[in-house]
């Protein structure tokens, strides 16, 4: 069965990194101890408070439940995340194993 990648790129203003890397760090233990999911997050080479956040799924089947079955704890932690933002965007690339 073909993998599924989501990558999530955003950036967050300078004054809320320490906020941000601390939020990382709980938004790691919530998606790989807790969830179980394969999930990273990266800092852009070169490109500081510029982050990138990796799902990788098994199948089609687990990428579309990625968002419909968030507990109220993931909920949280991405609305936390949404507030940190710069300018509230983000980019989702969806890359499928061919």
């Amino acid at each position: 069965m073909p993998k599924v990648i989501l990558q999530i790129s955003y950036e967050v203003p300078p004054g809320e990194r320490e906020a941000y890397l601390t939020l990382a760090k709980e938004m790691r233990a919530q998606f790989v101890d807790v969830r179980k999911k394969d999930y990273s997050v990266y800092e852009v080479k070169g490109k500081k408070n510029a982050f990138v956040e990796e799902f990788v799924c098994k199948s089609m089947e687990e990428y579309d439940a990625l968002e419909d079955d968030l507990d109220e704890k993931s909920e949280e932690l991405v609305n936390r995340l949404e507030a940190l933002l710069k300018e509230g965007k983000a980019k989702y690339t969806t890359l499928m194993e061919i």
